[in-house]
């Protein structure tokens, strides 16, 4: 029986949750044991290539993901065990190539990411990234393997696999952390805790792989042969998808280096960036992979001119869903931005200067969610559709753009000083990749209407201005409840303020959506109460 597109959602859901969770906790012990210290200082940088591989090969929603899924789920068993096979010996080839150049040339390349660094945190960075390097080989083939088994039907594994890595990290640090009773301080802890990390971030890494492979046994696809056969058509199709889809989200990992650039010149902004990037993750991870890794495998097989109507008609239906939840989502971070830093880090040094740098970043981030997915979704169906070249050319442009704009909303910063009479600091650093984002999901939607002869984008303009004024409501009354009502101070109270402010806005978005007539609310209410989710007539 076909699973449907809600209980497929279900799925992912509550196993992106619980890993959600999982990064939660590993994220407070690693900052109640090294806080802001020379060992997670130094990690951060340590971490940079190998974790570039570990998202943009290895994440979900990554190109080998996609590509795998796109490509398999048209497979036979038989095919795609092969298939699978080859990509596997042919990648892996490649990243032990990568794996050495890291384990070799780690100085030199901490001295290129990091050339500010203290000598103290240079020594430490340089060695975690020689423990760290292995994760570029498990990457490639975390990546492989789940796409696998998403095409073949698994979901929850590949979903619920990031809360391993996070257990590790918990372990390890946390043992540390009792053992040492204290906050690393001197340069031997330093160091110990530094290793300790990379260590546990590695294994982590292989963990993720391991639990995939008996559910690739148990589904027949599941092979450690050699295999060179790069003349398959099955191989060619993947790798045609690969090689681009690869460079395009690069693209968007080069536009972070660039911001980290900027922001080297802003006391505080890459670690502000890093604190709120994370609260945003956790709503964008949870959403994206319990909207799009259900309907990458549905448009994979809509793309016959006959079935161009079903395309459109889950297109719209993911659009319109991912734009709700992401305006329901940003109104809140928008509104709440303060009080949701101050409930989350609030502890030690973090306090004062850093809630508001960090809540101005996280009210900026909110204004941009829905292009963050928007832009996900459309890039996808290009790979269904076999297109990787054209995400990839707005990916380039994108660079460019982003660049430009950090640069002109940095208040144009040069070696003489600003040119420019405006400085939005960090935040303006996100807000120069809302705008690259938006640029980007105009562009894709400007192909789209061109490819698919024609797409009801007024009608879907309509709907998104109602959708827009359903958030800013929602914002609005979000941002009265906390600021009116008086709680007393303190964690249960704080809890309870901003759970209260978030479900009444969630609640008024809802219900405007659906007074409105916008049938995706209603849908995406049914998506996580595991119900069937129809297509428009």
């Amino acid at each position: 029986m076909t699973r449907s597109l809600g209980n497929i959602a279900a799925v992912v859901t509550s196993g992106t949750l619980i890993s959600k969770i999982g990064g939660l906790i590993r994220q407070l012990v690693i900052a109640g044991t090294f806080g802001v210290g020379a060992a997670y200082d130094a990690y951060n940088y340590a971490y940079i290539l190998p974790g570039f591989c570990l998202i943009l090969l290895g994440g979900i929603n990554g190109p080998f993901h996609n590509a795998i899924v796109s490509v398999l789920s048209r497979k036979s068993k038989r095919e795609a065990s092969h298939v699978l096979c080859t990509i596997n010996t042919l990648t892996s080839t490649g990243l032990i190539l990568i794996t050495s150049i890291l384990l070799i040339a780690a100085d030199p390349i901490i001295n290129i990411v990091g050339p500010g660094l203290s000598p103290e945190i240079h020594k430490i960075a340089v060695i975690q990234l020689q423990i760290m390097a292995p994760i570029s080989l498990l990457a490639g083939l975390i990546g492989i393997g789940f796409g696998s088994l998403n095409a073949h039907g698994e979901f929850f594994i590949p979903a619920i696999s990031p809360v391993l890595s996070s257990l590790v990290i918990i372990t390890f640090v946390g043992i540390f952390w009792f053992d040492q009773g204290a906050v690393i301080e001197s340069k031997q802890l330093a160091v110990q805790g530094g290793v300790t990390l990379a260590i546990a971030t590695l294994i982590g890494a292989f963990m993720q792989w391991l639990i995939q492979i008996p559910a690739l046994k148990r589904k027949g696809i599941s092979s450690f042969k050699l295999s060179w056969d790069w003349r398959h058509p099955g191989v060619k199709e993947v790798l045609k998808i690969i090689g681009p889809a690869t460079l395009s989200s690069g693209m968007l990992q080069i536009n972070v280096f660039t911001d980290l650039f900027f922001a080297s010149g802003i006391i505080g902004a890459a670690a502000g960036l890093s604190y709120a990037n994370f609260i945003i993750q956790a709503p964008l991870g949870l959403i994206s992979n319990a909207l799009l890794i259900p309907l990458l495998p549905t448009f994979s097989k809509l793309t016959h001119p006959k079935d161009q109507e079903e395309l459109i008609a889950r297109l719209r239906q993911g659009l319109m869903l991912s734009t709700a939840s992401m305006i329901a989502v940003g109104a809140i971070f928008m509104a709440l931005g303060t009080p949701i830093v101050t409930l989350i880090y609030s502890r030690g040094a973090f306090e004062g200067s850093a809630i508001e740098l960090v809540a101005g970043i996280l009210i900026a981030y909110g204004f941009g969610m829905p292009f963050y997915l928007g832009r996900d979704l459309l890039v996808r169906v290009f790979y269904a559709l076999g297109d990787s070249i054209t995400p990839f050319r707005l990916s380039v442009i994108g660079i460019v753009l982003n660049v430009f704009f950090d640069w002109l909303l940095l208040g144009g910063p040069t070696p003489s000083g600003n040119q420019l009479p405006f400085n939005f600091g960090a935040p303006g650093l996100v807000i120069a990749t809302v705008v690259i984002n938006c640029f980007t999901c105009t562009a894709l939607l400007g192909k789209l209407n061109s490819r698919l002869s024609g797409l009801p984008l007024k009608d879907w303009a309509q709907d998104g201005l109602k959708l827009l004024f359903s958030g800013f409501a929602s914002g609005c009354t979000a941002w009265i409840i906390n600021t009116r009502i008086q709680w007393p101070f303190g964690f249960i109270s704080q809890t309870l303020d901003i759970g209260l402010s978030i479900g009444i806005s969630i609640y008024v978005f809802f219900l405007l959506g659906q007074i409105l007539r916008v049938k995706e609310v209603g849908e995406l209410i049914m998506i996580f109460r595991k119900k069937f989710i129809r297509l428009p007539k």
